[in-house]
């Protein structure tokens, strides 16, 4: 009982520093990039740009029409919430598949939050060397994509109930 009471305290301590991380961020950005030129570390390896994406990753979708827009990202983002927090709840131990889990779904309500707050998501950071560059991204993508990777690491099958024990 006492460890399923201290995953949950540490899987909720994720799920509030990687929100308030990417939404201090956001609001970082729109005070002090919007409207602005971008800033630049490490030879331009580093950029903070301001931009709004009212599509998915890496825009994908942003030319859609808004209902279609609301349908795919509103929508299908709240059934991953949905999902990911079932599994979650399925398991008593922290496994990095479960720690996994937990960075999509909190990804995912930040950018959930913005899209319905501001109809976009602020993306701010682009990596890159040269010509060679990543999209644009935030915080909230950084943790998704962490998140899938401890998924696919972890190997935890998420179709068995791991309650009796």
């Amino acid at each position: 009982m006492i460890q399923r009471r201290v995953t949950s305290a540490a899987l909720l301590a994720v799920v509030v520093m990687t929100i308030g991380c990417d939404q201090v961020s956001k609001d970082l950005a729109r005070i002090h990039l919007m409207g602005g030129p971008r800033l630049s570390w490490l030879g331009d390896s580093i950029r903070f740009v301001y931009a709004e994406n009212s599509g998915g990753f890496l825009s994908l979708g942003a030319g859609l029409p808004a209902g279609v827009q609301m349908a795919l990202f509103s929508l299908g983002t709240a059934i991953i919430v949905a999902a990911c927090s079932v599994a979650i709840a399925r398991h008593r131990s922290l496994t990095p598949s479960v720690l996994g889990l937990t960075l999509v779904a909190a990804g995912g309500l930040s950018n959930l939050a913005d899209g319905i707050a501001y109809d976009s998501v602020e993306d701010v950071l682009n990596l890159g060397i040269g010509a060679l560059r990543a999209g644009l991204f935030n915080v909230a993508d950084v943790a998704i994509l962490c998140g899938i990777a401890l998924v696919v690491l972890g190997g935890t099958s998420f179709g068995t109930d791991r309650r009796a024990a």
